[in-house]
């Protein structure tokens, strides 16, 4: 055993001692300045702690000290009656509480007696009653949670089982707290009744025993009386204000004091309405102004003093988030949010923070907002929200862009230049070349002296906040398939379904479910034909998946209901439409070529076939770029989706049409003919 705990025996053993063993006075006065300590240390620790289970001593506690002070009024009341002299300690106690007048020192005792028994032990009783039944009520709702996180993988076995035992330590702590708080009001009563008996049993030992006269006697005992009285109500007192803070603390980040000051100084407008009354208090009664004006002025400076705000230090604020960052990322829970991929993310280098940056001037947030407005309204899709991030890890005036969590396109920007994109012809300009982002056109960043002379000259020339955007825009467009699954599928249905709920309830869950409906969307959007239209698009998937659930197959009877859009889409405004028509000899080779089977149709070519086809189609495609036309393969519908899977991977942004998606009134002109 440690020298501490031999203390602490000790200590209880001479506690029991004190009931048997006659103490001299000097020795009571020390004890009793002992006893009136240890009560305020426990004040002072039950209101510096956090939460309850800090002081979770407490219940022991309260019942050693409460039979310390028992023990302490069994040796004065022995000392009182034996010989009419319990130490200095009490006696002056006594004298300076009464101030020579038995009455008043009576009076005050009864007070702190009314105030310890009826107010803050009753108190503190009930409160542990509730405290403790709420606890052990709560217990199982508590252990289901711990065991649904663990479960989860939200929390480790190690965190789990701390949980557990505070859980279990908590309805221990409050049980043990529901028995302890009679401890006090056991405490209260047995001081009443002590000191009505040395005040009683004291006067007739004085008169009968020690020969003193009536009204002497009253005088002696009475005083050695209330100063006992007053010497162990004190400490009651003390440790009874004790154990009903600590049965009324709940968890905070603070102590009492600080919790006390944060909420009920936490607003400052209210000082200044109680300064207000106390001074007009002050003014309008009689109550003199040197009493309310002080009180007044000090409510009033203290608010003016708590509504500044604090110069906050940037760097400050900035190694406070870091940590705080930091020690989230510690938390078991959090690892399961480090498994989530954003839709769509745009990393920066720190040189392109100005970009971002409000106070800098940068606009590239409210421009992300108009690109998702602008796409919404163009390709009938609702886009994800754009994470936008500084990345260390990347060149200063570099930026990258993901779709779920891959990298798909990255470039790089000089803030301070413009990009100014040839029109053809003589490069005079002086800058650095480069290449432009979105369509891999050559280019140069010139400075700002130049660039009037480069509009002059025929130069397309946009700032670097536009380059980005644009490029941003044209890769979300490019891959706005990869975008949309069942979730977003499912939104888009829900949205229909409350202008069109007959259509919907026609259409799924039967004979299309949400996953086969996704695909076809994702087939529309993968050759950028916008879903806006989504009426018309689940009329056809309604009329078409009756007879077929072949997904590749519903989506050609989409993209001919959606002819009107389509040749709009590609005739521009203009009355002919030029395209590149496919010769008999390639239609039929592939359509020789398709393979039916119970799961669909597919292409099964061979390679060297596929590769002449490629071939024949970048030769008209060369062509037809020289004639500074924008290149569109026409071919009958039977082939058309299969051509679509040939061209694809080398030529993704060629449209593949078939005739039935082109609008009767549209005058189509062929401007050559692929063939091998």
């Amino acid at each position: 055993m440690q020298f501490k705990d031999i203390g602490v025996l000790t200590a209880v053993i001479m506690i029991v001692a004190m009931l048997v063993i006659p103490l001299p006075p000097w020795l009571l006065s020390f004890l009793i300045i002992i006893n009136i300590t240890l009560a305020l240390m426990v004040l002072l620790t039950s209101m510096n702690m956090q939460e309850a289970l800090q002081f979770s001593i407490f219940p022991s506690l309260l019942l050693l000290l409460t039979l310390f002070r028992l023990g302490l009024n069994v040796s004065t009341t022995r000392a009182i009656l034996s010989k009419g002299d319990a130490g200095g300690v009490v006696d002056t106690f006594g004298t300076f509480v009464t101030g020579g007048n038995i009455v008043v020192g009576l009076v005050v005792f009864v007070i702190l007696i009314i105030i310890q028994f009826i107010v803050i032990t009753k108190g503190s009783e009930r409160v542990s009653e509730v405290a403790a039944r709420f606890t052990l009520d709560a217990m199982p709702g508590k252990q289901m949670s711990i065991d649904a996180d663990l479960n989860a993988g939200m929390i480790s076995d190690t965190e789990a089982r701390m949980r557990r035992e505070k859980v279990s330590n908590e309805a221990d702590f409050y049980g043990a707290m529901d028995g302890a708080t009679k401890f006090v009001k056991g405490d209260a009563i047995a001081g009443i009744i002590i000191v009505i008996i040395n005040l009683l049993v004291g006067m007739i030992i004085g008169v009968v025993q020690m020969g003193l006269p009536f009204a002497e006697a009253v005088t002696k005992f009475s005083q050695l009386t209330v100063g006992d009285g007053i010497v162990s109500q004190i400490p009651a007192l003390l440790i009874s204000t004790a154990t009903g803070i600590v049965v009324t603390r709940a968890a905070s980040e603070g102590n009492l004091g600080s919790d006390i000051t944060k909420q009920l100084m936490g607003q400052p407008k209210l000082l200044y309405v109680a300064a207000t009354t106390i001074f007009l208090l002050g003014l309008f009664t009689p109550i003199q102004d040197i009493v309310t004006a002080p009180i007044a002025a000090a409510l009033a400076i203290g608010a003016f003093l708590m509504s500044r705000k604090p110069e906050e230090d940037p760097e400050e604020l900035l190694e406070m988030a870091e940590e705080v960052e930091t020690e989230s990322l510690k938390r078991p829970e959090n690892v399961v949010n480090l498994l989530n991929v954003d839709p769509i993310e745009f990393e920066f280098g720190y040189g392109l923070i100005p970009l971002v940056d409000a106070q800098q001037g940068g606009d590239l947030l409210d421009r992300v907002v108009m690109i998702r407005r602008q796409l919404a309204l163009e390709l009938g899709l609702v886009i994800p929200v754009v994470r936008i991030r500084d990345n260390i890890q990347l060149q200063p005036n570099e930026y990258r862009i993901k779709i779920k969590g891959n990298e798909l396109a990255k470039g790089e920007l000089l803030l301070d230049h413009y990009l100014a994109m040839s029109p053809g012809g003589d490069d005079s300009i002086n800058g650095i070349d480069t290449i432009e982002p979105s369509f891999g056109l050559p280019a140069k960043w010139i400075t700002d002296d130049v660039k009037e002379d480069a509009e002059i000259q025929g130069y397309t020339v946009v700032d670097p906040p536009s380059v980005v955007s644009t490029h941003l825009t044209e890769v979300i467009r490019a891959n706005a398939a990869d975008l949309i699954g069942r979730q977003e599928t499912k939104q888009l249905v829900d949205h229909i379904r409350e202008t069109y709920p007959i259509l919907v309830e026609e259409l799924t869950p039967t004979p299309l479910s949400i996953g086969e409906i996704q695909k076809v969307l994702a087939k529309l959007l993968r050759e950028n034909v916008s879903i806006r239209n989504l009426p018309i698009i689940f009329e056809t998937l309604a009329d078409y998946s009756k007879y077929t659930s072949d997904v590749d197959l519903l989506t050609e009877y989409v993209r001919q209901s959606l002819a009107r859009q389509i040749t709009t889409q590609y005739s521009t405004g203009v009355d002919t439409l030029k395209v590149l028509t496919v010769s008999g000899k390639i239609e039929k080779l592939i359509a020789d070529n398709i393979q039916q089977t119970e799961q669909g149709n597919y292409l099964s070519i061979n390679p060297s076939h596929s590769q002449e086809i490629l071939e024949a189609i970048a030769r008209e495609i060369e062509r037809i770029a020289l004639m500074d036309q924008s290149p569109v393969i026409l071919c009958s519908p039977a082939i058309r989706m299969y051509l679509r899977q040939i061209t694809e991977r080398y030529f993704p942004q060629i449209p593949v049409l078939s005739y039935n998606e082109l609008e009767a009134s549209i005058e189509i002109q062929s401007v050559g003919v692929v063939e091998i």
